[in-house]
Parts: structure tokens; C-alpha cells; sequence
């Protein structure tokens, strides 16, 4: 058989029924094989870091472990944003890219070029994969494709790269001769051992015992190892307090009564008063990013013992000192652990919840004093929370970065049955688009909204045309706020607004998308007021297919609350604590929210 075919025959062996990718002389004839066998759809996107950004919410959105198939030259390099993007935020796939004659590997191997277009592809993603390897024997091109798949969802996920040179891919091999890889081949992962994760759990449930104001912080790490279903039962069981990371959102109904939020450095003011006063913090799946945690490790959650339990080791040992428990096991058998034990006492945290419930009460997640309206211009946190009401009851929604990531992400509430997937961890404007599409192939190109911003609008505009020819039901808002705002706000704090390639007047203009729309046959609205909103948003939920929404913003619109430097009247910079959110509340109002009082930041702060 041909080896191409093996590939296609790989693909259904696994149950593949997607892959992305674009074509090029050097993967023609694995898209040939995949077209003529006909179980697998080649998903054609116009740039392979689409194909990579698509693969990701492939699998997000229905578990299934997919590929990118890339060309050889620039048809990798392309690709190598996508990659870098899975691998920051744990996600499967396979990317299977095409090389040059393998006889150029060898007698080019210390040139910068190998035959026409080729280079060494996975020594230039082996940081950023599980595994990358370069098959150069005919009759190991399955092994390393079996090898790499189940690579990818052992442990923690991540990507895997497997290179195939193009006379490979045309080699006749007999299926005698070929090798297969074996899961028994497969790394331990030297968790911990069933005795040491019974010790942790009893260690947990005596904290527990002790604590007064327990909580929970749920990550993405609890879908990965697919235990979000037993989160509802854990919060009934315990009935403790919870907050979600930004991967974690849709993990757990955000209207759940013991769900309070979403903490971190762009927070919400209720969620980080409950973390920076539980006194035992509990970390379920979630790699503990400077965005959720602040920039001072020891500021976190002050006066609570804190466990983290991951299946990345090195993860845990990034802030050992900080830990009291570090627990390195699966998300899922931690979670049924605590389930599965008994209490032989009630735990009652009546009294803790209800300081929970009146932070959420005292401080809602928008407000006119943080949020409002100006200068006839709508404020995107209350387009998000306006857009709550209207979502579909099995809505799953991307977002690109700016101001569709930061309002969406502190305002959207995410039911049972809806999604909210970005990139948190490289954040690389650009992904909305091509995230969308990967989800809607994996909904049986079902419908997907899509929010998005006028700058990472122009990353993978070309994009537009992947929908247009796949007729996916992409509901695409783009916020139209001048450029980069989020940089904007940069330049404030560090230039004194001085602008620099950041909007109009500084070297960025972005098209009028609707006249795009147009061009690609999409239909089109524009929102610049609520009278716009109440009108359109219902119509464009109503459309069964493409559809555009451009939503004007202010170019200036803050983005609120977050964890900012305080400027004295002498010049000096104070870098506050978690609970000490920007724009700055009065340092009564601050001393009343903290049980233990002021961290030394707080009070140095002048009062406003």
C-alpha cells in the first residue's frame, strides 16, 4: 500500500472524520489519499495557522483529538502560532507536515535550506510539543502517527508534530513490514500513587474540617480530564464557595448560586474580595497564571492555606514554597476522591457564604460608575450583559483578544449546555475567526458566535472566505474601536498617551467591514446605540447562516475593573495586592471588605 493511504486509513482508524490543512507540493498526495477514501473532510483554510487555531476548538468542542496538515516551507512555518497556541493552553492535535525528498534531509542537513523549500520543521517545534519527530522509514509512518496521537491526550495534552518527507508519503510498503506503536510504550507520568492521593484527599477534608472560609478555584484541567460533571455534585456535597479561571468559565453554570465568579488582574471586584479573604484556597486544574494570581505570589490569598492539585509536576513546583498541599494527580480522580469520601461531620459555612453573597450583591459585575456610557458611544460590558439575555441555551462562543476577551470574559454567564473557548495562555490576536470555525465543524457545522475586534479582525480576515464556502452559521460581532486598545491604554500609563501604531492617526486603519461583508457575500448590521441593540440583536440571532455585526465602541473605552499601578503625588508607583482592583475605592471602603485588614500597599495608597 501506499503510505499516503496508510495516513487516510490512520485518520478513520481514529475516527478522524475532520482534519484542517492547505495544500501544497509537499502534503499533495496525503490530500489526495484523505479525498479519495472519503471518510475524512479536509476542512481547506486560506493560512495553516487557522488550520492550528481550528484544530483546538475542534477538540474543545467535541473531544475528539484531530490534525493540521501542513505543506512543506512556509506551509509549516505558518502554522507554528497555532501550535505554540495549543501547547500554552493544553489542547491535542496532531500536526502531520510535508518536507522535501529525504535524501535532501541528509545531504543538506547543514545547510539553511533542504532542497527546495525545506528546513528541519520539528526541531523547530520541539519546545512547544509533547513530541516531534521526522520520519524518514516507510514502514514507520503509521507508528509515529499512532505514537503521536496517543502522546497528545496522555497527561497533560499538548500538540504533537509528525514531519514526512514526500517520498515517503509515495512509497509502496507492504502492511507486513510495517510497525505499530504500542500504549505500553507510552511515559509513566509518576503521579502520585493511589496511597498518596488518599493521603491528600484525608489532608484536604481535615482542612476543610478546620476552615471557615473555604474555596474552591475551578481551571480547564477539569475538562480536560472530562470531570466537569461532578463539579455540581462536589459544591452540593461540600456546599463551598467557587470561582472559575477564564479557561475554566464553562465548566460549570455560572448562575450556580455557589459560583461567584472569575478573580484575577482584569477580575471581578465580588470575586477577588472572596479569594484574597477564604482561608483555604483549593485549585482544581488550572496553572495558576500571573493573570489569575497578580504578580506577587505571596499577596495571594493572604491568610489561607493553599492547595493546588496538577498533573504538570512542574507546575506545582513553579510556587512550592507557597503551597501548603501539592497535589500531583489527575483533576478527575481528585475530584471523585472527595466524592467518594465520607463525612462523618456537617460542615457549616452558612456565615461565609453569606459574605460571599453580599460582595455579589455590593459589587455587581457591571455598574454605571465603572462602565459607562460616553460620549454617545455604548460601553461593551453592558453589551455583554445586555447580549446574557440573549443568548441560545446551547450558545458556544469564541472570542479573539481586546475588548471581546476582557468585557466577554467578566460579564458573559455561561450555562449548562453553552461554551466560551479563547486563548488564554499566548492570547495571540487573530484566533476568534479561525476558533470559530473549528467549532462549528465540530457541531456538524452548526452555529457558532463569534465576538471579535477590529484588530484581530485583520489577522485571519481571509478567513471570512473558510465560512462563506462551508456555509458555517458564524455569528461574527466585531468592536470597532480605532485599533488596539487595549495598547492605547498601555501608551497612557507609559507615554503619556503618546500614540504609536496603535489607531488612525499613528499608522492603523482597519476597513469598513460592512463594505466587506459585501465583498464576500455576508449580510450586515451595525449597532452604534441600544435602540440599535433591542432592533438587531434579535435579527441577527434569527439568521441561519454567516452574519456580521459591527458594534461601535468608544476608541478610548476603559477597561475596568483591573489590577493597575497606583501613581502617588511624588511620582512613586505603588503595585497593590489582588483585592485592590482600579479604579481605586476608597481605603475605608477597602478596610471593610477585608476580614484581616489592609495589606501595607493598601494602606501607602493615598486615599481617593
Amino acid at each position: 500500500m501506499k503510505v499516503s493511504d496508510l495516513i487516510a486509513d490512520f485518520l478513520e482508524e481514529k475516527e478522524i472524520k475532520h482534519v484542517f490543512g492547505i495544500i501544497g507540493a509537499g502534503n499533495a498526495h496525503i490530500f489526495d489519499s484523505i479525498q479519495k477514501k472519503g471518510y475524512t473532510e479536509i476542512i481547506c483554510v486560506h493560512h495553516e495557522q487557522a488550520a492550528c487555531m481550528a484544530m483546538q476548538t475542534y477538540y474543545r468542542t467535541n473531544g475528539k483529538v484531530t490534525a493540521a496538515i501542513l505543506t512543506t516551507g512556509a506551509g509549516s512555518t505558518n502554522g507554528i502560532t497555532g501550535v505554540v497556541s495549543a501547547w500554552a493552553d493544553s489542547i491535542p492535535g496532531i500536526i502531520i507536515s510535508g518536507n522535501e525528498h529525504s535524501k535532501f534531509v541528509d545531504s543538506h542537513k547543514n545547510l539553511r535550506m533542504w532542497g527546495v523549500q525545506g528546513y528541519d520543521s520539528p526541531a523547530m517545534v520541539e519546545k512547544v510539543t509533547k513530541y516531534a519527530t521526522q520520519a524518514l522509514n516507510p514502514n514507520l509512518v503509521i507508528y509515529e502517527l499512532e505514537k503521536a496521537y496517543a502522546i497528545a491526550a496522555h497527561g497533560r495534552p499538548g500538540p504533537c508534530w509528525v514531519d514526512i518527507p514526500l517520498n515517503l508519503q509515495s512509497t509502496n510498503v507492504s502492511s507486513n513490514d510495517l510497525l505499530r506503536f504500542n500504549s505500553s510504550e507510552l511515559p509513566d507520568l509518576n503521579l502520585n500513587s493511589d496511597e498518596e492521593l488518599t493521603n491528600n484527599i484525608e489532608s484536604i477534608l481535615e482542612g476543610l474540617k478546620k476552615a471557615k472560609r473555604p474555596l474552591f478555584w475551578f481551571g480547564n484541567g477539569i475538562r480536560l480530564a472530562n470531570a466537569e460533571q461532578l463539579l455540581e455534585p462536589l459544591l452540593e456535597k461540600f456546599n463551598v464557595p467557587s470561582l472559575v479561571t477564564w479557561a475554566g468559565i464553562d465548566s460549570i453554570d455560572s448562575h450556580h448560586a455557589l459560583v461567584y465568579g472569575r478573580a484575577g488582574t482584569y477580575g471581578q471586584r465580588c470575586a477577588n474580595f472572596i479569594l484574597q479573604n477564604c482561608d483555604l484556597l483549593i485549585c482544581i486544574g488550572t496553572r495558576m497564571a500571573i493573570s489569575q494570581i497578580g504578580y506577587d505570589i505571596s499577596e495571594l490569598a493572604r491568610d489561607a492555606d493553599i492547595a493546588v492539585v496538577d498533573i504538570d509536576k512542574y507546575e506545582l513546583d513553579k510556587y512550592k514554597e507557597r503551597y501548603k498541599f501539592s497535589i500531583n494527580a489527575d483533576a478527575k480522580d481528585f475530584i471523585s476522591g472527595l466524592l467518594n469520601i465520607n463525612l462523618n461531620q456537617s460542615l457549616d459555612y452558612s456565615s461565609w457564604i453569606e459574605i460571599c453573597n453580599k460582595y455579589k450583591l455590593d459589587y455587581p459585575w457591571v455598574n454605571d460608575l465603572d462602565h459607562p456610557d460616553k460620549d454617545g458611544f455604548i460601553n461593551s460590558y453592558k453589551f455583554m450583559e445586555k447580549l446574557n439575555s440573549h443568548l441560545k441555551e446551547d450558545q458556544h462562543i469564541t472570542t479573539d483578544m481586546g475588548t471581546a476577551l476582557l468585557s466577554g470574559h467578566q460579564v458573559l454567564k455561561i450555562g449548562k449546555k453553552q461554551r466560551l473557548m479563547t486563548s488564554t495562555g499566548l492570547g495571540e490576536m487573530g484566533y476568534g475567526l479561525p476558533a470559530a470555525i473549528g467549532s462549528s465543524i465540530a457541531r456538524g457545522k452548526g452555529e457558532v458566535m463569534c465576538l471579535n475586534c477590529d484588530g484581530g479582525m485583520m489577522m485571519n480576515l481571509q478567513e471570512l472566505q473558510t465560512i462563506v464556502h462551508y456555509k458555517l452559521p458564524i455569528k461574527l460581532f466585531i468592536f470597532n474601536n480605532d485599533g488596539y486598545l487595549m495598547i492605547k491604554h498601555t501608551q497612557n500609563a507609559l507615554f503619556n498617551g503618546r500614540r504609536a501604531g496603535v489607531d488612525s492617526n499613528s499608522g492603523v486603519t482597519c476597513p469598513n467591514f460592512s463594505s466587506l461583508a459585501v465583498a464576500f457575500g455576508i449580510p450586515s448590521f451595525q449597532i452604534r446605540t441600544w435602540e440599535d441593540f433591542e432592533n438587531i440583536i434579535p435579527q441577527v440571532q434569527e439568521i441561519n447562516g454567516p452574519v456580521i455585526c459591527e458594534v461601535f465602541m468608544h476608541p478610548n473605552q476603559l477597561f475596568v475593573p483591573k489590577l493597575g499601578l497606583a501613581i502617588q503625588s511624588d511620582g512613586s508607583l505603588i503595585s497593590p495586592p489582588l483585592e485592590d482592583l482600579s479604579p481605586f475605592i476608597s481605603r475605608e471602603q477597602l478596610k471593610e471588605n477585608m476580614l484581616n485588614g489592609l495589606h501595607p500597599k493598601s494602606v501607602a495608597i493615598e486615599s481617593k
